[in-house]
């Protein structure tokens, strides 16, 4: 079977194939459509393709496994001969690949893409992200513009409730008209981030899974929702814990010998359910509602700080998170004590 590495880029991509007896058979530079992939592809015996993950490696596995090939995306923290090498360029990294993956494609760590469909539904997520934060934006620039003149403003303001502010203020009509561009676009932002809200809810209400992790406190829906669609599959971890480092929530270690060291949180993984999960930290740290997970979060607050207690227990919701997901059962906030008769 022969051998092939891609190294993908947006306009063209390097091709190198390699036959069985692992010499060099092919290279060249095709474009980055799905037409080309179609041409250069569609009529070749099935093999083994390496791609590095990326911004297209999902869309190219996809169309590179309907044609019939067996493809493998690379971590790109385990290709170490590429990013590390001397000599670097589209030729000899989309070789490299090829003999990685012809040597063992475990030494690649592959990973697994979302489907589309998930793919399409984490993008209502993101778009949400990209408007709360525009919005975040132009409330801290109003806010920064009016206390640099004197006025102050409370936190946590949106757009509505920035314009009952402003109004409270009586400001100037010179003033106003500084900020009433932030204001506008921030009520704007409002109304968009109001309707993504409802669609998200909707997403959410196509999963069971949504429901039944709603009932930790701290998680609501946009949470809820993205832990389920971050991880989509959770029988592919073998122990819950896992998932703390599967999203970067793991301490650094570097053992040698009876030596061992930790760090700080790798911070691998995706970074906006990472924050997600913290902001939930928080929520929990703050709700009414008590349990042994905030009790322990809280002690460990006590002795190490709150900022490394709430991401220890953003690591352990994660791990809680997954566990219900895989029993099914709600969360329960303390453990149950079996009274042994005398």
């Amino acid at each position: 079977m022969e051998h092939c590495g891609i190294d993908l880029h947006t306009k063209s991509s390097e091709v190198a194939i390699i036959d069985e007896a692992g010499e060099l058979c092919e290279d060249g530079q095709i474009p980055t459509t799905e037409a080309s992939f179609m041409r250069h592809f569609g009529r070749r015996e099935p093999m083994v393709i390496c791609i590095e993950a990326g911004g297209v490696s999902a869309w190219a596995q996809r169309v590179l496994t309907s044609l019939g090939h067996q493809v493998v995306v690379a971590n790109p923290l385990r290709v170490r001969l590429i990013a590390e090498a001397t000599l670097k360029n589209d030729a000899v990294d989309a070789e490299t690949l090829a003999r990685l993956v012809r040597a063992d494609p475990r030494l690649l760590s592959p990973i697994v893409h979302r489907s589309e469909t998930t793919q399409r539904q984490r993008g209502v997520l993101r778009v949400r992200g990209v408007l709360v934060s525009s919005r975040t934006a132009c409330v801290n620039a109003a806010r920064g513009l009016l206390r640099s003149l004197g006025y102050r403003l409370p936190k946590q303001l949106n757009g509505e409730r920035l314009a009952k502010v402003i109004c409270a203020k009586e400001l100037s009509e010179e003033l106003a008209a500084l900020v009433a561009p932030l204001v506008v676009t921030a009520l704007d932002l409002d109304e968009k981030i109001a309707a993504l809200n409802e669609q998200v809810e909707t997403i959410g209400a196509s999963y069971p899974e949504v429901a039944l992790l709603k009932t930790v406190p701290g998680v609501g829906p946009l949470v809820a929702l993205a832990f389920v669609l971050c991880i989509e599959d959770p029988r592919r971890f073998r122990r819950s814990r896992d998932v703390g480092g599967y999203l970067g929530l793991r301490p650094k270690m570097r053992e040698t010998g009876s030596t061992s060291r930790y760090g700080g949180i790798t911070h691998a993984g995706d970074g906006e359910m990472r924050r997600l999960l913290v902001q939930a930290a928080h929520g929990m740290l703050r709700s009414h509602a008590d349990s042994d997970l905030k009790q322990w979060a809280l002690g460990l607050a006590s002795r190490v700080g709150k900022k490394k207690a709430v991401t220890a227990l953003a690591r352990k919701l994660a791990v809680v998170m997954h566990t219900m997901w895989i029993t099914g059962r709600e969360f329960r906030p303390f453990r149950e004590v079996i009274e042994v008769a005398a």
